[in-house]
């Protein structure tokens, strides 16, 4: 099941955000900081690609369990 397009979007948003404070972060902020916060995107981008790949394995799935019918 792909996450809700309301997740999605605020998950846009939220990454939108922390690229904005990282921008500023960079310029005045201790280097822990701007660490802090593209770990949090990466792990942002991250749930959206392994969202991704569950909803590929769960087809794979239904697909095997099909076939063996």
């Amino acid at each position: 099941m792909a996450l809700a397009q309301q997740v999605t979007d605020s998950l846009d948003e939220a990454t939108s955000a922390l690229r904005n404070a990282l921008a500023f972060a960079a310029r005045q902020e201790r280097p822990v900081v701007c660490n802090s916060i593209s770990e949090l995107l990466c792990r942002i981008d991250q749930l959206k690609s392994f969202d991704g790949i569950l909803d590929t394995l769960d087809k794979m799935q239904n697909d095997i369990s099909k076939n063996k019918e």
